[in-house]
C-alpha cells in the first residue's frame, strides 16, 4: 500500500466525501553516499550548537523565525498544530474552470486521488461532472507546512490532484523579452514543415533519462576496473544562412520511409534516361 501523503475530505457544495492522496510521480536519479576520501568510510551529519561548541541531539532543537539579528521567536509543533486552517482536514472547492484555463507553468507536484467506504458514489458523481462539463475544481488543502491552492481534473477514471504555485511564487523577472527579428514567409513555411514531420503522439515510454543511464554504466564500468566511456559532447555551429539550415534541418527530420520512397524514385529516373 503506497503512503497516504494527506487524508481529508472534498467539499463541494453540502457535498462531501473522504479522500486519500498519494503522490503520482517522483524524480528517479543515481543516489551517492558522502565517504571520506581518506579511507572511504561513511560521513555523518553532525548537529552543532555554535554557541556550546558541541554536538547536540536531534530532540533538543527546535524551530525558531529569526525576527532581528540573533534574535529569534520559538515556534513548537503543537503550536503549529493549533494554528492549521480548516483546510488541513477538509479541501474546499472555490471555483470550477475550463480544463486548458490554468497556464502549466503553474503546476507544482502531482497526486491520485482516491476513495473508500462510503465515498464512492459522491467521487464518481464528482469526476463524472467535471468530465462531462470539461471543467477542473479548484480548491485549498493545507499539507506540508503551507497551504496549497491546487487543481482537480478527471484522468484514466479516477481523479489526479496538482498543486499550484501562487502568482506571486512565479519568477516574472527572470522572463526574457522575445526578440524582435525579422524573418521571411519562406523561412516561416520551412519552419512549419520542419514542426509537421517531427509531430508524433506523446508517449512518455519511448524517452529515457540518458544521464541516469550514462551514470549507471560509469559504475558498473568502474566496479568491473573497466575503461570508462566518454560521451561526445555535440558541436554546435552558429547558424549563418537560416534558409539552409531549416533545409538540412528539413532533410533530416523526414522519416526513413520517406526517404526510401524518394532514392527509389530516383532510381527508377536514372533507369529510364539510361533506357
Amino acid at each position: 500500500m503506497p503512503a497516504t501523503v494527506w487524508k481529508g475530505f472534498i467539499s463541494f457544495g453540502l457535498v462531501s466525501f473522504p479522500v486519500r492522496l498519494f503522490s503520482a510521480a517522483r524524480a528517479e536519479a543515481v543516489h551517492f553516499h558522502l565517504l571520506h576520501r581518506k579511507d572511504l568510510s561513511r560521513v555523518k551529519e553532525v548537529w552543532y550548537c555554535v554557541k556550546e561548541d558541541k554536538p547536540i541531539a536531534r530532540s533538543d532543537i527546535v524551530k525558531g523565525y529569526e525576527t532581528s539579528k540573533d534574535k529569534y521567536v520559538v515556534v513548537e509543533d503543537e503550536e503549529l498544530k493549533k494554528i492549521a486552517p480548516a483546510t488541513a482536514t477538509t479541501m474546499e472547492v472555490l471555483q470550477f474552470g475550463a480544463s486548458d484555463q490554468v497556464d502549466p507553468l503553474f503546476f507544482e507536484s502531482s497526486y491520485y486521488v482516491a476513495t473508500e467506504g462510503s465515498g464512492a458514489k459522491p467521487y464518481a458523481l464528482f469526476m463524472a461532472a467535471l468530465a462531462q462539463t470539461k471543467q477542473d475544481a479548484i480548491a485549498k488543502v493545507a499539507m506540508h507546512n503551507r497551504e496549497h491552492i491546487v487543481l482537480i481534473r478527471p484522468s484514466g477514471g479516477g481523479l489526479i490532484l496538482h498543486t499550484l504555485y501562487y502568482a506571486d511564487e512565479l519568477h516574472k523577472s527572470n522572463q526574457s523579452e522575445t526578440p524582435k527579428a525579422k524573418y521571411t514567409a519562406k523561412e516561416l513555411d520551412l519552419a512549419k514543415s520542419l514542426v509537421s514531420h517531427l509531430t508524433a503522439p506523446f508517449k512518455p515510454e519511448q524517452f529515457q533519462d540518458t544521464y541516469r543511464e550514462n551514470l549507471e554504466r560509469l559504475i558498473k564500468q568502474k566496479q568491473k576496473g573497466q575503461k570508462i566511456t566518454s560521451t561526445e559532447q555535440p558541436r554546435m555551429a552558429q547558424v549563418v544562412d537560416l534558409m539552409e539550415a531549416l533545409k538540412r534541418s528539413l532533410e533530416a527530420g523526414k522519416p526513413a520511409k520517406d526517404t526510401a520512397k524518394q532514392n527509389r524514385r530516383k532510381k527508377a529516373a536514372g533507369q529510364r534516361k539510361a533506357a
